[in-house]
């Protein structure tokens, strides 16, 4: 198959329509059906049928359609993509942040008071590998095999409202709390999945009753007594709240790594390796200047 026949026939099996899919490609009705009669004729199955004025698929069309569309998502990004290397030798520094992403932008904020030159672009993407530093998130356990790493450990604790049953609680063993509703961070795909992983292991599945992409509003909703809600130790911040407290989990061991790892990606990555450092040492002194007990 020819790259051309691919768009000639993912056009076509959009629009189910010759005419208008000649027209979208800039090509004359007779040069499509022709490039179309190529392609079946190499693939030795029909890829569609007349229906009325219209075309339809075939289900040898529908297998084809289906395995090519991911595909030529791939290739027309390849020049964005070839764009972002070139991009990459320049003063922007790349980000990948899947994880605390609140404490980077902390991060970020302080760093360009001295370092005005310096540009930051910000991507939330698990699959990308085109970055120069990534900041992620792992279960305690999970090994890491990644050079130009560090990695900084933080405990998850429970956050509850603080009244009722849980007034004079200090800590709790997560299975206690199978039945309760769960208020959790949309957006967060890594962080859920790790906890889902700690309810996993104390023998059940979260009941998740609210979602959302703004902590304050899962900090609010604990707060009025509509449940109850996982909380990092410190990447996002202390809960500052008079109606919220935090337990310890006791059972099972509830924590996570962060990992913040940086790629040579240029010529010259010393702007890279400096806010590299910069973060880390940000990362640390967060983590032992966190003042907030599990008892809050």
């Amino acid at each position: 198959m020819e790259l051309m026949q691919i768009r000639y026939f993912l056009e076509a099996a959009s629009t189910k329509h010759m005419t208008n899919s000649a027209k979208n490609l800039h090509i004359t009705q007779p040069a499509l059906t022709q490039a179309i009669r190529r392609l079946e004729n190499d693939l030795g199955v029909p890829l569609f049928t007349a229906k009325g004025r219209n075309i339809v698929l075939t289900e040898y069309g529908k297998y084809l359609q289906k395995k090519l569309e991911p595909l030529m998502a791939q290739i027309d990004d390849i020049p964005e993509q070839l764009r972002m290397m070139v991009a990459l030798e320049g003063e922007t520094i790349h980000m990948n942040v899947l994880a605390a992403s609140g404490l980077v932008m902390e991060a970020i904020i302080e760093y360009k008071k001295e370092h005005e030159d310096i540009n930051f672009q910000l991507q939330q993407n698990s699959e990308s590998e085109l970055y120069d530093i990534a900041v992620k998130t792992k279960l305690f356990y999970q090994a890491v095999n990644e050079e130009n790493s560090f990695t900084c450990a933080e405990e998850i604790y429970l956050a509850v409202p603080r009244n009722g049953k849980y007034k004079k609680r200090e800590s709790v063993c997560l299975d206690e709390v199978a039945e309760e509703g769960f208020i959790s961070l949309l957006g967060s795909r890594e962080f859920r999945y790790i906890c889902d992983r700690f309810c996993q292991h104390a023998g059940f599945t979260p009941k998740i009753i609210f979602e959302s992409d703004n902590p304050s509003a899962v900090k609010n909703m604990i707060a009025a007594n509509m449940g109850i809600g996982f909380w990092p130790e410190f990447t996002w911040g202390s809960i500052e709240n008079e109606h919220v407290r935090l337990l310890k989990i006791e059972e099972p061991v509830c924590q996570r790594d962060i990992i913040i790892n940086y790629n040579r990606n240029k010529m010259d990555s010393q702007n890279v390796i400096d806010f590299y450092g910069f973060l880390t040492e940000f990362f640390k002194c967060r983590k032992l200047c966190s003042m907030q007990p599990a008892s809050q």
